[in-house]
């Protein structure tokens, strides 16, 4: 028989796929709750291993042998996602909405420097709105270590790529800066700039984001992941009698 959508069957997110017993991390196939999606899948990277698992991993950078600018695209490939999920990638500004628009999520952020040093910042609040208004960015409630690039100059801001100049600068921040972002006038983080993977003298177009490395040091990786605000982190395992 045919599943409906809301069948138990099909995980809506990481943290549905977590729930049903699987607590290895990989790539697992999930349905998003939305009425554009249907009854279409989407597979995805879940982290069942960071601060309890759960975690549906949107965004990746690192050393894959990919060109330093393989992120410097346009629009509709931002629209839609680009790369490996299993290594360097960018889960698709549609499915981010989708996502995010399903239930209240938060979102974290796992960032290394090439040294080795490991920072997060976690946001309580997290989620986009559509293409029609242009991917608008809505986060807060910052908590971590890596301090917070995001609240001051990339909350309420709208996705801006190469070809689609949505900033509040004079300039298009995306060309200036060699990426695609959630631009203001202009950033302080810039996650899908040039992977320069370490020091740079140019200012603020690598994987840069400015608490943790200033903006001119490139990451080494990082990770954006998404999981439920109301992830409970001790889950009944499945062998405990209730």
């Amino acid at each position: 028989p045919t599943l409906s959508q809301n069948s138990p069957s099909r995980p809506m997110d990481c943290e549905e796929v977590l729930r049903r017993g699987h607590n290895e991390s990989g790539i697992y196939t999930i349905w998003p709750r939305n009425r554009i999606m249907a009854d279409r899948s989407l597979d995805v990277f879940c982290d069942m291993d960071t601060d309890g698992g759960g975690w549906t991993v949107i965004q990746r950078r690192g050393n894959f042998s990919r060109p330093a600018d393989y992120f410097f695209k346009d629009w509709s490939n931002y629209k839609i996602g680009f790369g490996d999920i299993e290594k360097d990638f960018w889960l698709g500004n549609d499915n981010i909405y989708f996502l995010t628009n399903q239930r209240p999520y938060s979102i974290r952020f796992d960032l290394q420097a090439v040294d080795g040093e490991k920072r997060h910042a976690h946001y309580d609040g997290f989620w986009i709105e559509d293409e029609g208004n242009k991917y608008r960015l809505h986060i807060e409630g910052y908590s971590g270590d890596a301090g917070d690039s995001m609240s001051e100059r990339q909350n309420n801001q709208k996705f801006t790529t190469k070809d689609q100049d949505n900033d509040s600068h004079a300039e298009n921040c995306a060309i200036k800066y060699k990426g695609a972002w959630w631009y203001g006038r202009c950033h302080l983080s810039n996650l899908n700039g040039v992977y320069y993977r370490g020091a740079h003298e140019s200012s603020a177009d690598g994987v840069n984001w400015y608490t943790f490395k200033s903006h001119n040091e490139s990451l080494d990786t990082t990770e954006m992941k998404i999981r439920p605000k109301k992830f409970r982190r001790k889950l009944v395992s499945m062998d405990t009698p209730l």
